[in-house]
């Protein structure tokens, strides 16, 4: 696809036809599996000032929690025990967490299991990301949010866009499995904002892309901001989806948090992964990036079981697999 058909299919021209191709994409390179990444939130402090976060540390509202190392590996335990293929270990930029803790937890868990684990941990030092892939760290996440300098600085409260890039690559040439993304129709963005972050996240070449609408977030500075597009946030992940045929692409808890129904629907449209919380529900409701970041999930001993029955109901098939990109750009 050119430039003009991809700026064309983000106006919604022909979602059919778009929609169609990508869901033909995703099946020629995934067949019907769909992995399941399993996050356990085990901590909601953050030291970041971003604009649009509800973790950020400026939340004098929030319920902060952090988790004990036991804590963590019971809900890991649990997460493979439910068929799960790879444990997202995620929490705020939370730094009372020694860099020898967070290895242990990543040892014992590759110990207990055959299973990928992933890092979401924010600006650690990158000798901590060195130190986390020799103790057995597959992948980790680093998103962007958006690929505008300047809006990232804006949004970032004063951080270098250029910093975070920079980060990325060297968690690249570490033997990291590299995950990013943006966040789609932030305020006073336009489908030229959006066309330059699918060519930008397509130039990096990344193992894992995801596309999240934005949802608003009553308590940060962005909380009376109209809401992303659902609809753009399909268009830009099937978009991603056509020119990164082998990149694993999420479908996103943001778009049920606008339009119940419409993660289970993305699947149909370019996603093949899941990434459901299997936080303890004493936390779950309180790592609350975004309403609804949970939604459906606060209550109760937590289950893949919701999922898994979405994947089968769209006609694919819940993949227990590591999952990882076909790409092969990581050292396993």
């Amino acid at each position: 696809m050119n430039t003009p058909d991809i700026l064309t299919a983000l106006t919604g021209a022909d979602d059919a036809s778009l929609f169609a191709l990508a869901d033909e994409t995703r099946r020629r390179v995934f067949g019907k599996a769909v992995y399941i990444r399993a996050i356990v939130e085990f901590s909601n402090v953050c030291d970041k000032h971003c604009r649009y976060c509800g973790l950020r540390a400026d939340n004098r509202r929030l319920n902060r929690y952090r988790m004990r190392a036991d804590d963590i590996l019971a809900a890991a335990d649990a997460a493979v025990a439910e068929g799960a293929g790879t444990v997202v270990l995620q929490s705020g930029d939370d730094f009372s967490y020694s860099a020898e803790l967070v290895g242990e937890l990543i040892r014992e868990i590759k110990e207990r299991h055959d299973v990928a684990v992933t890092l979401s941990l924010g600006d650690r030092s990158l000798d901590e990301y060195v130190y986390w892939r020799a103790c057995g760290a597959d992948r980790c996440l680093m998103k962007l949010e958006t690929t505008d300098r300047h809006l990232y600085k804006q949004l970032r409260r004063g951080e270098d866009f250029g910093a975070r890039l920079h980060r990325v690559e060297e968690l690249r040439r570490m033997g990291y499995e590299i995950g990013s993304g943006v966040i789609a129709g932030l305020p006073g963005t336009t489908p030229m904002d959006a066309l330059r972050d699918i060519l930008f996240l397509t130039d990096l070449g990344l193992d894992m892309i995801a596309v999240g609408p934005f949802v608003p977030n009553p308590d940060t500075p962005l909380s009376g901001m109209t809401p992303g597009s659902v609809d753009l946030s399909f268009r830009m992940t099937a978009l991603l989806r056509i020119l990164n045929p082998e990149a694993n692409i999420p479908a996103t808890s943001a778009l049920d948090a606008l339009r119940p129904g419409s993660r289970a629907l993305a699947l149909t449209r370019g996603c093949n992964v899941l990434m459901p919380s299997l936080t303890p529900a004493d936390y779950r409701g309180d790592y609350t990036i975004y309403p609804g970041k949970n939604a459906g999930s606060t209550e109760g001993a937590a289950s893949l079981a919701p999922a898994r029955k979405a994947i089968e109901e769209n006609g694919f098939v819940p993949s227990a697999s590591k999952g990882f990109s076909p790409r092969r750009s990581h050292v396993r």
